[in-house]
């Protein structure tokens, strides 16, 4: 067998794949086909450049996406130590100045002695030794044809859009108020309020706008929990103000009253330069989005870094491809992790290249692997990815993944969740 345990992809999943292994006295080759060939998505050369949005979802205990983030803590996580390094404010939400966490995670994995960086395309499995596939959901043609024929079955897919960025200088703050929803975690939010007409108006210019045409031969397939704003509009004309311009919460401090609708700015970065639009991710032309998003109160003069795009993410059957340690059933010296493995989410696609990354040392050392049980965050998203199911889609960890827990009736909701951290922590806690 080789000495070298060969990665492939340079994301989330595959650096942490690569730095668990390298910790661990393994020597790692790490091929990342970026900068000589760019994805639709990409913008840059660097390891575990994030392109959807910066926020790492919800950091405030006993929340299911706190708990993830925590178990990866307690595991030694180096992109959990990194993005805390880097976080920028968010309210109650983990988010990062991306450029900085994608730098320092370049730096970290390039400069560890076990770990060598190989700029070039992979384009077929190795045939030879331990293999963790990280390509990502926009992996190459020629690698995905690869994979396809290792699986023996079609690839699914899904469409994920980008949120727009804008600079800024360029937000005229007369006409927005920081605060974050219910004065929680300080006011780091800049928020742009709407009444009933402004919302009337940018509703039916944006239901009406032109979208970026697809293949005639792709059917428009969205991930639920990331679907293009134009597309959530045309559910109803309401649905925007339950959804990503909900206003509960916010009341605006020139009323004393919540507005109809509000429009969310994130800080994109440490420098506070720029300021990532909310659940706006969209698939419209480049000038629609120009003119509509400058309807929005204090964005009339924006200057938009980073427009909202789409891009088609590939993902494989896994469970009938993967077995919970994240090696496939048909050759266990192949691995799948990452958002190719249907882990949806960046906190999601660590997890996996954590577990990828652990199971492959301990199979290069003839040892048994590690099964996470399905009480931790890691453990359900594992058994969720590996257990046969009728409609297979990639997922983002909620508590519904997790067994149940045994509590008295009268128990709140918070009571519960609560509970399922605890027994989750206990687990990791007890090495699992």
């Amino acid at each position: 067998m080789s000495d070298v345990v060969t990665v492939v992809g340079g994301g989330l999943a595959g650096a942490e794949a690569a730095w668990q292994l390298a910790e661990r006295g393994i020597r790692v080759r790490l091929f990342e086909m970026r900068p000589t060939r760019l994805t639709p998505a990409h913008r840059t050369g660097f390891l575990a450049e994030i392109v959807c949005s910066n926020s790492l979802k919800s950091d405030l205990p006993f929340h299911a996406s706190w708990l993830l983030k925590e178990e990866l803590r307690r595991l030694g996580s180096v992109l959990m130590r990194l993005a805390d390094s880097v976080r920028v404010p968010a309210g109650g939400a983990l988010a990062v100045d991306r450029e900085q966490f994608a730098k320092r995670t370049t730096e970290a994995i390039q400069f560890h002695p076990n770990i060598e960086v190989i700029r070039e395309e992979v384009r077929e499995i190795p045939a030879e030794g331990i293999t963790i596939v990280a390509s990502g959901p926009l992996t190459s043609d020629a690698l995905s044809e690869s994979i396809r024929r290792f699986c023996g079955v079609e690839h699914l897919y899904f469409y994920d859009a980008i949120s727009p960025i804008v600079d800024a200088d360029t937000i005229d703050c007369s006409k927005v108020y920081r605060s974050n929803r219910y004065g929680k975690a300080g006011d780091d939010y800049l928020n742009c309020p709407m009444d009933r007409a402004q919302y009337d108006q940018f509703y039916d210019a944006l239901v009406s706008a032109e979208s970026t045409p697809m293949h005639p031969f792709e059917e428009a397939r969205f991930f639920e929990s990331c679907l293009p704003i134009e597309e959530l509009a045309r559910r109803g004309r309401d649905t925007l103000r339950f959804g990503p311009m909900r206003p509960v919460g916010l009341e605006d401090p020139k009323t004393g009253r919540a507005p109809y609708a509000v429009v969310q700015l994130r800080q994109e970065d440490l420098m506070q330069s720029s300021y990532n639009i909310v659940g706006f991710q969209n698939h419209l032309k480049f000038d629609e989005q120009k003119r509509i998003l400058r309807m929005i109160p204090g964005l009339e003069k924006a200057h938009f870094l980073r427009f909202g795009q789409i891009h088609r993410n590939t993902y494989i059957n896994a469970p009938q491809i993967l077995l919970p340690t994240m090696a496939s059933r048909r050759d266990p010296h192949v691995f799948f992790a990452g958002q190719l493995a249907g882990t949806e989410g960046y906190i999601e696609n660590i997890a996996s290249g954590l577990v990828a990354g652990l199971n492959a040392e301990r199979m290069f050392r003839g040892q048994a692997p590690v099964v996470f049980p399905p009480e931790t965050a890691i453990g359900s998203l594992c058994r969720y990815v590996s257990t046969p199911c009728r409609d297979f889609a990639p997922v983002n960890i909620h508590f519904g993944l997790l067994p149940q827990i045994d509590l008295p009736r009268r128990a709140s909701k918070a009571d519960k969740q609560r509970a399922l951290c605890e027994r989750a922590l206990g687990a990791i806690a007890r090495g699992c």
